[in-house]
Order: structure tokens, then sequence, then C-alpha cells
């Protein structure tokens, strides 16, 4: 009907696709759910703003072949991936020394700025070389060449978005649910270190990953 709609049998595949490889465990879900049981799930969706703006970047980069000439300059992530895991890596020092929990409307979760939150998910997203990688392979497969590429974009984005938005929340979630299990026997000490050793996970994935 409108000649740069995705065929409704391209839909079919895509969405399934994309939201099965969003919800597998990997980076930027161990951060949604770390997030989810240090500070909460509201305050995780600054962190998930951030990431799913990254996932957007990536994809529009894998489309216009940006993402291919990146690749072809593993300096230029190796700068990223060190910068990003060092400094996840920091915050999760930090979880681990902490001594106060991060109760909802605590001055410990006040503590953690949105602007830091949101470059946290950010970071995490564009700083993956994986991730790049992925966009190449999946995204252009699903363009149509012979049509105009930028509603074609458009529609998929969406998809990607939403679907790495619902899986982050259902980690977060997650995440949310083990803090209150935690916090029940008031191990403060235990919540603030495995909070604080997953996102050095995270930190030393993004690193060497």
């Amino acid at each position: 009907m409108i000649a740069f709609m995705l065929d409704l049998a391209v839909l079919a595949v895509f969405i399934p696709t994309f939201f099965f490889v969003s919800i597998t465990p990997g980076m930027c879900m161990t951060l949604a759910m770390t997030l989810g049981m240090s500070v909460g799930v509201r305050r995780t969706l600054w962190m998930m703003a951030g990431e799913v703006l990254g996932v957007a970047v990536v994809a529009i980069a894998a489309v216009i072949g940006v993402a291919s000439i990146m690749l072809n300059y593993p300096e230029l992530f190796a700068v990223l991936k060190y910068l990003g895991g060092a400094y996840l890596i920091y915050l999760g020092i930090n979880m681990w020394r902490a001594k106060t929990s991060f109760k909802l409307g605590n001055e410990a979760e006040q503590k953690i700025a949105r602007s830091q939150l949101f470059s946290q998910g950010f970071i995490t997203a564009i700083a993956n070389p994986k991730g790049w990688a992925f966009m190449i392979s999946l995204l252009p497969p699903f363009i149509n060449v012979d049509a105009a590429v930028a509603p074609q974009l458009a529609i998929l984005l969406s998809i990607i978005m939403l679907s790495e938005f619902i899986c982050m929340l259902i980690y977060a979630t997650g995440g949310k649910s083990l803090r209150v299990f935690l916090d029940k026997g008031d191990n403060v000490k235990w919540l603030n270190r495995i909070a604080g050793a997953l996102m050095m996970a995270v930190g030393v994935w993004l690193a060497l990953g």
C-alpha cells in the first residue's frame, strides 16, 4: 500500500528475533538488574533512557555505514571500552564500599545523579563493539534499498528501542525484588556487595569483551 512501509512478513521475523536477542543476559541487562537492586526501578529509568539512545545511535550508524568504518579502527573502540569499563568498575567499587542501604528516598540514593545514571546506560551501549557488529549483521538485511530508507529505519528503530526498554524493565524489576528480599534481613552489606560486584563485572565485561 505504502511503498516505504516494511512488509508484514519482515516485521513478523524481525520483532521476535530482536526481542529474544534483547532478553538474553548481557551487559545492559545486567546493568539494569544491578541498578534496579541498588537505586530502584524508577531511577533506573534514567539509565534505560541513556542505553536506548545509545542503541539507537549504534543502529543508525550501522545502516548508514559508519559502524563498518568504526570497526576498522579498533583503537577507537579500545579507548571507549577501557574508559567505559573503568568508569563502571569505579562505580562498582563505591557500591561495594557503601555502608548505608540504598533504600528508596534514602540520601545515599540521591547521591547518584540522573545524569550519571543516563551516562552509564549510554556509555555501555555505544562502547560495546559486539553491539556494533550485531547491528551491522542484523539491520541491513531488513532494509529494502528499493524504497525510502528513513521511514523503514524509523520503524525498525522504534521496535528496537521498545524491545530494549521492555527487557531492561524486566531485569530492573527482578533486581528490585532481590533488593526487597535482602533488605528484609537488614543485610545491607550483602546488598551493597552484590550490587557492587555486578557493576564491576559489567565494567570488566565491557573492557575485555
